[in-house]
């Protein structure tokens, strides 16, 4: 019977992982092409983006949902069980969505993509993974690898730095489509009418 040996990492050591992963980011991967189909899709057509993931990555398509929203780009999260009871609804024609799944064959992801072609047959598809070859990337119009990094969980288990490559990924397309729309301070303290951003924001506005 193989044993598998546990890794023993310093702070040094993991935040050094992380780091490097990031920068194995592919730069290859179509970003002006996700970003453009965001921009034509929702803020020439008047469509939404729709987010959707499972488990963690879920919670990574959840989080990217309320940066685009915070920033100009009308976002929505649909989880993709619930979307199998009722919640399907929320997509209409001239939406796009981002899916998100390091394995890249999330079997519920893989059923809402058939059940979101039954509803909006051409609705555009961007896919965050860590398999470009796996069965999503198959189904996409843009296919953003995260470079399919070793995870730093001492198991080699617990999604940690594949999430960590997820929020970068998806930060640059937040960030990407900011500047793509012109997205300035005005626009951001509309948004934003409380806390510390909505002060700091309506400042810079001046």
């Amino acid at each position: 019977m193989d044993t598998k040996t546990k890794k023993n990492y310093t702070v040094e050591e993991i935040l050094k992982y992380e780091s490097d992963a990031i920068l194995r980011i592919p730069k290859t991967n179509e970003y002006d092409k996700a970003v453009g189909l965001i921009v034509e899709y929702v803020h020439k057509r008047g469509g939404r983006l729709i987010t959707s993931g499972m488990g963690k990555a879920g919670q990574i398509a959840a989080n990217i949902a309320t940066t685009f929203c915070s920033t100009g780009t009308p976002s929505y999260f649909l989880h993709p069980s619930e979307a199998q009871h009722g919640d399907l609804g929320i997509i209409r024609q001239g939406d796009i969505m981002l899916l998100v799944s390091n394995s890249g064959k999330t079997r519920e992801v893989l059923e809402l993509v058939d059940l979101v072609h039954g509803l909006v047959e051409n609705i555009p598809l961007i896919l965050i993974t860590g398999n470009s070859s796996g069965d999503l990337a198959k189904v996409v119009d843009v296919c953003l690898s995260t470079g399919n990094p070793d995870e730093v969980c001492p198991l080699g288990l617990t999604p940690t730095t594949s999430t960590t490559m997820m929020t970068v990924i998806g930060d640059l397309l937040v960030v990407r489509t900011m500047q793509e729309i012109n997205f300035d301070y005005p626009d951001y303290a509309k948004r934003h009418h409380g806390g510390y951003l909505g002060s700091k924001s309506r400042d810079l506005s001046k």
